[in-house]
């Protein structure tokens, strides 16, 4: 038998629970041995739980107990899972979680913790839910150079820019919905904003290229703005927009890294990644293009992937599974404004359209039903984020210019 405490009883906490006694004799079978929950650590009060008995308040009791293998973290942020990560891989526990802004931020700290006490720190369910991305690319794609990790990785702006384009709500409109449906927080702001993608990419970039990335170096656009103008003149192209998380390998061997809204074309699969569902795309040098598909949040699909690493830690007692990746003070990130890319500028103002043609030079124009003569939309050629900028000055001293937005292009 071997026993596992979960830290924090909320929503993926209890999921835990729920899936390793749902699928007990499943789960024993997969491990070669049972597994169970010996303790949950919560400081609130579930007396009238069916599990009110496992409940302790104190993690020292699950740390000061040999018989528990396991510890699953499922508090989120920061503190207090630091510390009780760090207190549990240094007695010997393995520590597993879906936690991913700890991980992002402490990851190659705790990765390096745990292979000096011989035990592990999985974290499949940190980024996709329930979709499995961090255990293909340690594993199933270890033969490739991966070129490019990008995804959508976040169910929660995926819905909202999806109820903007099917059904015509407005940010605000979309949002509430959102909300109102639970697929939102009341606090939005690290969805909307972007920065659970953030968190989400600098994982993926530190086991794709072997190096820690740190969230704030990595440049975070949400959705905050953009508008159902842009929905219609990016229909207009063919295209949707998405917010995607990207990392890309430069000639140099650094990586370009970014979140931030994107026109998709129609033509590319991730294009129809709808409602709160994810999607991964990893493109190795000798494998292609690989598309991972999923569930990115939600109670048992989060439980699923914390459970299926239960079980991997079980299975690899006092010893250490993934080596992890480096964390040196020299960065891996290329400079974000040398990226080069298509843009979609919306702009106003007199005389439009000659402004944005003496600015960018041959463009590609879009129309929408509605606009108004002083408006129009375009896509420009591919040029760096710095070019960008400068055009973007010079055509602002005579018309307003509304967030450009990258328009994705995979060559």
């Amino acid at each position: 038998m071997k026993y596992a405490a979960v830290l924090g009883y909320g929503t993926v906490g209890s999921g835990v629970v729920e899936v390793i006694e749902t699928n007990f004799d499943l789960i024993a079978k997969n491990a070669g041995d049972a597994i169970k929950v010996k303790y949950i650590v919560d400081i609130r009060d579930f007396s009238n739980d069916p599990h009110a008995d496992l409940f302790v308040k104190d993690f020292a009791t699950v740390e000061a107990d040999p018989e528990v293998n396991v510890v699953v973290e499922t508090i989120g942020g920061i503190n207090p899972a630091y510390d009780f990560t760090k207190r549990a891989l240094k007695a010997g526990k393995s520590v597993v979680t879906s936690n991913k802004e700890l991980v992002a931020t402490h990851g190659a700290e705790l990765l390096a913790l745990a292979k000096e006490n011989s035990c592990n720190y999985f974290f499949e369910a940190s980024v996709g839910g329930g979709i499995p991305i961090i255990r293909p690319l340690c594993q199933c794609l270890a033969a490739n150079r991966v070129d490019e990790v990008l995804g959508i990785l976040n169910g929660t702006t995926n819905y909202i820019l999806n109820r903007m384009i099917t059904g015509g709500l407005t940010f605000e409109a979309a949002l509430s919905e959102a909300q109102e449906k639970g697929y939102a927080e009341r606090n939005p702001a690290a969805d909307v904003e972007g920065h659970d993608a953030c968190r989400k990419i600098c994982i993926l970039s530190a086991l794709a290229f072997g190096r820690h990335v740190y969230p704030d170096a990595v440049v975070t656009e949400g959705i905050t703005k953009v508008t159902l103008e842009d929905v219609a003149y990016a229909e207009n192209g063919d295209m949707v927009i998405k917010l995607l998380g990207r990392a890309k390998r430069t000639e140099d061997g650094k990586i370009y890294a970014f979140v931030g809204p994107h026109l998709v074309p129609k033509s590319e699969l991730i294009s129809n990644v709808n409602g709160v569902f994810n999607s991964v795309m990893v493109r190795g040098n000798a494998v292609g293009d690989t598309m991972f598909y999923g569930r990115g949040a939600g109670k048992l699909p989060t439980a699923s992937a914390v459970v299926a690493d239960v079980i991997d830690a079980c299975q690899h007692t006092d010893c250490t599974k993934y080596a992890g990746w480096e964390d040196t003070t020299e960065s891996i990130l290329a400079d974000s404004n040398d990226f080069v890319s298509a843009y979609y500028v919306r702009v106003s103002g007199e005389s439009v359209r000659s402004a944005v043609n003496n600015a960018f030079g041959e463009v590609s124009f879009l129309s929408r039903d509605g606009a108004k003569a002083d408006e129009c939309a375009c896509i420009t050629a591919p040029m760096s984020k710095r070019e960008l900028d400068e055009k973007v000055k010079i055509l602002s001293e005579s018309c307003v210019v509304y967030a450009p937005m990258k328009v994705l292009a995979l060559d």
